[in-house]
């Protein structure tokens, strides 16, 4: 099986799994709500939920993050065995560091909390301490899974790194139909802990059937550890800087009209969706690809990975911003107009929307190019250059915000990804020479045209459909749906006509499929 056939085949799988994993996701979050409602209690599992968060998905992301770059330089110089002696020495430091971060989180406990939750008095204080330790073991295992995850993705395996999430939020639900009466809200956060290790214990047989076999292997010292180490420190840094910009965002908001905070938080989710799944599962696949080329120190095969990772995403982000744009308003109908979600929430909330949507592009983008930075072994650029992004982010917030409210602190997010991919493009090319820049414009220029005429025949068929039909939310969810399809084909087609590469490729794969099947 050739390397772009398996790279689109192992997408598919992350595609339908993170589908999957969202689908449970959701009926985890209606059974959290529908047994513990919003209270005091649900208030404080969240905080203490986001209390061992903070490192668990430091640990977990930015380990595997740094790892699989590492891991492809150490196969490169001394082969699988010393690929493998890393991996577990690597694994038992991380398991050796997520001691030291359990007994200071326990110690430290009380004041974590002071910080995360000041409001937080008397019995609902000693809760969310209570509730904070007994979520601590999952530090110990975010370190093991973020190591298991870069070693299997480094051998391009990427089925249980995928569906990761499903046995994690299986076990939530399991125990909020079965257990949450007699157990309550301590036992969720337990719960929470047996979910985490649900999730390493589906990367075992994955990694044994990649060969990998435990060892102990212990030197802190080993200088891979160190450069597992610096490497993700700025990525830790990076995602602070992500969290102030956010933050700064949810301020500003806080002082505009009732709703503005949580237009800007549904509208978010629904721009998120295309990147969590499709965007997400095109860089994961590409990632080891990238870093594997980078250690073998062959920059053509890096630049023609990178090339068909950018010309994918805009094959994706391209339609899906005319798509958001145009359909904004009944998107969010269907998802969330419900109960006390009215209709002005439904403005609000498609008004930014659309706003994001004009930076899915860059952030997608933003997304890939860091992949590049990372295989590089360069997490300081992508730092440096998010960071100039959130002060750009910030500028804009404050001007615009005075002229159109939260939609002026969506827009704002959306610029500041545009500048921050743009820079990042810059500055691989200052690395690694020419990328052939022209062929990102044909392909932007070829998907912008197709999406733009699908754009229109989607209008004209939602609100066709929808004016034949009537108004009903049975009604309006088979128009846009109706919709969304015909456009897909419609889209579709045009590309083809206009001889954009990836998806004639495409065609000619699944014909050739089917004569191989006859």
């Amino acid at each position: 099986m050739s390397k772009s056939r398996q790279a689109a085949k192992s997408a598919f799988i992350i595609v339908v799994f993170t589908l999957v994993s969202k689908f449970l996701g959701f009926l985890r979050e209606i059974l959290i709500a529908a047994k513990f409602g919003s209270g005091m209690e649900t208030d404080t599992f969240f905080v203490a939920l986001t209390a061992t968060g903070i490192v668990t998905g430091f640990l977990s992301n930015a380990v595997s993050t740094t790892f699989i770059p590492i891991l492809s330089e150490i196969e490169s110089k001394e082969g699988k065995k010393g690929k493998l002696e890393h991996t577990n020495n690597i694994l038992n430091s991380m398991f050796f560091i997520s001691l030291i971060l359990v007994f200071i989180s326990w110690v430290g406990a009380p004041v974590i909390i002071r910080l995360l939750a000041k409001g937080f008095k008397g019995e609902q204080f000693n809760l969310a301490v209570r509730l904070t330790r007994i979520g601590l073991p999952m530090i110990l295992f975010s370190g093991i899974i973020g190591t298991f995850t870069g070693y299997l993705q480094s051998e391009e395996r990427f089925l249980s790194s995928s569906a990761i999430g499903v046995p994690f939020n299986f076990v939530y639900i399991f125990f909020l139909i079965f257990f949450s009466d007699k157990f309550g809200i301590k036992g969720l956060m337990a719960a929470a802990v047996l979910a985490v290790i649900s999730q390493y214990i589906i990367q075992i047989p994955e990694a044994k059937a990649a060969g990998y076999k435990y060892e102990f292997k212990f030197n802190i010292r080993d200088k891979y550890i160190k450069k597992v180490i610096v490497l993700s420190l700025p990525v830790l840094v990076s995602v602070v800087i992500n969290d102030i910009g956010a933050i700064i965002d949810r301020t500003l908001a806080s002082d505009l009209s009732t709703g503005s905070i949580s237009a800007l938080n549904y509208a978010n989710k629904l721009n998120g969706f295309i990147l969590g799944v499709f965007i997400s599962a095109i860089t994961t696949v590409i990632f080891p690809i990238l870093s594997k080329a980078s250690s073998e120190n062959n920059i053509s095969g890096l630049k023609k990975v990178m090339r068909y990772g950018v010309n994918f995403i805009l094959m994706i982000t391209v339609p899906a911003t005319v798509g958001l744009a145009v359909l904004a308003k009944p998107i969010v109908e269907v998802a969330f107009e419900r109960g006390v979600f009215d209709s002005t929430a439904t403005v609000m909330t498609s008004q930014a929307l659309m706003a994001y949507s004009i930076g899915l592009v860059g952030m997608a983008l933003q997304l890939l190019l860091n992949k590049v930075y990372y295989s590089l072994q360069d997490t300081k650029t992508p730092m440096l250059i998010g960071g100039i992004a959130v002060g750009i982010d910030i500028v804009l917030n404050i001007i615009l915000v005075k002229f159109m409210a939260h939609i002026g602190l969506a827009l704002s997010t959306s610029i500041g990804a545009i500048a921050a991919s743009i820079m990042l493009l810059y500055g691989v090319k200052k690395k690694i020479g020419s990328l052939g820049i022209k062929g990102y414009i044909v392909t932007f220029v070829k998907t912008g045209i197709a999406s733009a005429v699908m754009g229109a025949a989607v209008y004209l068929i939602y609100h066709g459909l929808y004016g034949m039909l009537g108004v009903s939310k049975l009604y309006n969810l088979i128009s846009l749906l109706a919709a969304v399809g015909l456009g897909v084909i419609i889209y579709g087609i045009l590309c083809y006509a206009f001889k954009v590469e990836e998806v004639r490729d495409m065609v000619a794969r699944i014909r050739k499929t089917n004569i191989l099947h006859i």
